[in-house]
């Protein structure tokens, strides 16, 4: 398994990392296309995967599975469209085939995209955030920076108060109360340590002069011939499956009927573009595994 430190594609200039991921995130909220979200899930299950690790299974099946069985659940009970019906829930509203699809298409799309903003965030750092727009938004880079880089932080500190608290005898266990007391405790602690954190970082950075009009900062980004080649590939996949998408080569209904393209030289060639789109991080890795293999063998 790769991990941050050493994926291939975090590695290449920030402006191909986040034209990547606006096509990605864009094109998984725009598709209903079964066959598109399944893509778009792998792609995005198995990058997540790739950078977090074994742990990484894991921590996705703790969120995705609950949501999708809740989202899945919840468009038919409250959706009745479709004349497909199954049967007839307690209230009396139709249960219909197409509301149960299109329930199901919508929760692989909620965790899809959640998947690939996990991805965003590993892959997209601080830094790259300032460099990409710290001089045509200074300040809302920073924001940006900070708010992304806030809830894993705040999640850490967490952990660590409350081991520490636990180690020197104040953490309260048995009764729920008791429980919630010490939770608030911790809370309230890790609360002030972000709060002052965020004093001290904005009066860091004025002291710096960040913002200011003509102020130049070092940047390690250089745009290599690489970065150009990734770039080109990664626009004309996009470029392509886009205008198969504005076309309806992959258009997909769900109500009044189930209805739309799965089959087909031009759609199956956009599925296929598509896959290659998405599967982009995991290329470059293989690539660069087989370089390096190759360079121990001989």
């Amino acid at each position: 398994m790769c991990n941050k430190v050493n994926d291939t594609f975090a590695s290449y200039h920030p402006l191909v990392n986040i034209i990547y991921f606006i096509c990605v995130i864009g094109f998984a909220t725009a598709f209903t296309n079964p066959v598109c979200l399944g893509i778009s899930f792998i792609g995005a299950f198995i990058y997540s995967v790739c950078l977090r690790g074994r742990e990484g299974i894991r921590k996705n099946l703790i969120y995705m599975l609950p949501l999708i069985l809740f989202t899945a659940v919840l468009n038919p009970a409250f959706s009745h469209q479709g004349v497909t019906i199954l049967a007839y829930l307690p209230s009396g509203n139709p249960l219909t085939l197409e509301s149960i699809l299109y329930g199901i298409s919508a929760a692989f799309m909620l965790v899809t995209v959640i998947c690939w903003f996990v991805c965003l965030n590993e892959v997209i750092t601080s830094d790259k955030l300032v460099y990409l727009f710290g001089r045509l938004a200074p300040y809302l880079s920073l924001l940006l920076s900070m708010t992304l880089r806030f809830v894993p932080e705040f999640a850490e500190r967490f952990g660590q108060v409350y081991r520490a608290q636990k180690a020197a005898g104040y953490v309260c266990g048995g009764k729920y109360l008791k429980r919630t007391r010490t939770a608030l405790r911790v809370f309230s602690t890790v609360v002030t340590w972000a709060l002052e954190r965020a004093v001290v970082t904005a009066d860091s950075m004025k002291s710096r002069g960040y913002g200011l009009k003509g102020r130049k900062a070092y940047s390690i980004y250089r745009f290599k011939k690489r970065d150009g080649i990734c770039m080109i590939y990664i626009l004309l996949c996009a470029g392509y499956v886009l205008t198969g998408g504005i076309g309806g080569a992959i258009s997909f209904t769900y109500y009044p009927a189930v209805s739309g393209n799965m089959a087909g030289t031009y759609t199956v060639s956009v599925f296929v573009i598509y896959g290659l789109l998405v599967m982009i991080p995991v290329i470059l890795r293989i690539l660069e595994r087989r370089k390096f293999t190759a360079v121990d063998n001989s």
